[in-house]
């Protein structure tokens, strides 16, 4: 499993955390059921504090999708895979809106909006195929 975190991207470190962990549990990177990193050795592999990362745990911990278990770590709950697929499409469609947002107040219309749009997904999909 590789996380990765952006210091200036204007996100909060454990909340990158909480994102990435949640998108590789839709993804199903990760399974329910399966060990993630201990805070000491995530934090070490991304260079953050370790409370940063026991921070990220205890959102996910709040919000039912990890669970400690003792003598084996932390692990993925069941019945997270639904709950976290909901919550990325939520926080991508947040995301959208945004820039959405941004593109209307700068004075693009719905017209440039769309082609620009589908002038990313044909550059997108043609960089993967």
């Amino acid at each position: 499993m590789y996380f990765t975190v952006d210091p200036s991207g204007g996100i909060a470190i454990y909340l990158q955390i909480v994102r990435q962990i949640k998108y590789a549990i839709a993804e199903q990177t990760l399974r329910s059921g399966q060990l993630l990193p201990s805070v000491r050795v995530l934090s070490q592999q991304l260079a953050v504090n370790p409370n940063t990362v026991a921070r990220a745990f205890q959102e996910l911990q709040a919000d039912g999708i990890i669970e400690t278990l003792r003598g084996r770590g932390v692990v993925v709950c069941k019945g997270s895979l639904d709950r976290c697929r909901k919550q990325r499409k939520t926080m991508i469609a947040e995301r959208v809106a945004d820039v959405l947002n941004e593109a209307l107040t700068g004075g693009l219309d719905a017209d440039e909006i769309r082609a620009i749009v589908e002038q990313q997904l044909k550059s997108i999909k043609n960089g993967k195929g």
